[in-house]
């Protein structure tokens, strides 16, 4: 009885192998992992340079593991086998906590820090120095700020110290007491757009603007959104659902894509239905500069907001007090050329960058 059990074990194992083995060669290739928003590993090209240099092979790994036979449901067995089996926190640094995922982020970079702290210099050397505008910063805490008790995390509030105290002509508005973890999306980085009113309204205050009736309708994206962290996770987590504010002031705005010279929407619907949804917000980040009118202005008032990803869904929230709101991202800019798209004068100036742009802040350019 022992032998011909393990004999069968002896079959089913060289099924599972060879099947797999058999698929892999099959079946066609994909390009696109929808849960990670990633291209996936391509068949290598073999030369004798690439194969005696090892590049080949190292390639060729990656392409394996890219495009192995029910890659996904194997990740969500290993993620699941190892946080609810073994009883591991987390699984490749991202945890779930109270239905909310999010990555750890950790330690804090000082490094990095300065480096972004020496990028603002930059800017402000350049097209700031000599004008009258006013200038605003707000450090966007990430939801770890909210989530990670009991979990490493960053040294926020020397964070804040070090930036305030590098940058002296900013001022900074603190928006931490403002937020909570209910105002963030489950399985993306960003805050929600239709929470963060508040926080619009409090900027506006310390800049002096008049603040909107905010009389607005909530829309729905109708692609279900599911965030960065929705598929690197690698467990089953639900969708949710992805909202924007309308009214009548908001519709007649309008946003001008310098870099593509084409004008759009302040909510871009094709992009709600695109890799990340987020994108649905001034058609997206990693924009060099963008430039919001608003023809209906009860003001003259003019902003420039230099900003990440977490600047999209609260530009259209600042739209309504001024007549020009202009973004950039100077992940995709030097500042040496900002002088070309930019005149400076009197604006209110606003930098608004998130924990983890800060402590990552090898992106951004000087």
């Amino acid at each position: 009885m022992s032998k011909k059990k393990n004999i069968i074990i002896v079959i089913l194992m060289a099924i599972v192998i060879y099947g797999l083995s058999i698929a892999g060669f099959v079946l066609k290739d994909k390009d696109f992992s929808e849960s990670e928003r990633r291209t996936l590993t391509k068949f290598p090209k073999f030369t004798w340079e690439t194969a005696d240099s090892g590049e080949f092979m190292e390639k060729f790994e990656k392409y394996t593991l890219d495009q192995f036979p029910l890659r996904e449901q194997f990740r969500s067995l290993k993620a699941g086998f190892s946080m609810y089996i073994l009883g591991q926190k987390d699984n490749n640094d991202y945890y779930i906590k109270n239905g909310y995922v999010s990555k750890l982020e950790y330690p804090l970079n000082e490094s990095s820090i300065e480096y972004a702290a020496t990028c603002i210099d930059s800017i402000y050397n350049k097209v700031l120095a000599d004008t009258d505008c006013k200038i605003y910063g707000v450090i966007v805490p990430d939801k770890n700020y909210y989530m990670s008790d009991g979990y490493p995390s960053l040294d926020y509030e020397k964070m804040y110290d070090i930036v305030e105290s590098r940058l002296p002509y900013i001022s900074f508005v603190d928006v931490k007491p403002l937020l909570s973890i209910e105002d963030y999306y489950k399985t993306d980085t960003h805050w929600r757009q239709e929470k963060i009113t508040d926080v619009a309204d409090t900027l506006l205050d310390k800049m002096g603007a008049e603040k909107p009736v905010r009389n607005y309708t909530e829309q729905t994206n109708t692609k279900p959104f599911a965030g960065v962290y929705y598929g690197q996770i690698g467990l089953k987590v639900p969708t949710e659902e992805l909202h924007y504010l309308t009214n009548s002031v908001l519709d007649s705005c309008t946003l001008f894509d310098m870099e593509n010279n084409k004008t759009l929407g302040i909510y871009d619907l094709e992009k709600g239905q695109g890799s990340d949804p987020y994108d649905l917000f001034v058609s997206g980040a990693k924009k060099p500069v963008m430039v919001i009118t608003n023809p209906n202005a009860t003001t003259d008032k003019e902003l420039v907001i230099f900003r990440d990803s977490f600047g999209s869904s609260i530009a259209p929230l600042l739209a309504e007090s001024y007549a020009k709101i202009t973004l950039v991202d100077t992940r995709c800019i030097q500042p040496g050329y900002l002088a070309t798209f930019l005149k400076l004068e009197n604006q209110d100036v606003l930098f608004l960058y998130s924990t983890m742009v800060l402590n990552n802040s090898v992106e951004l350019l000087k």
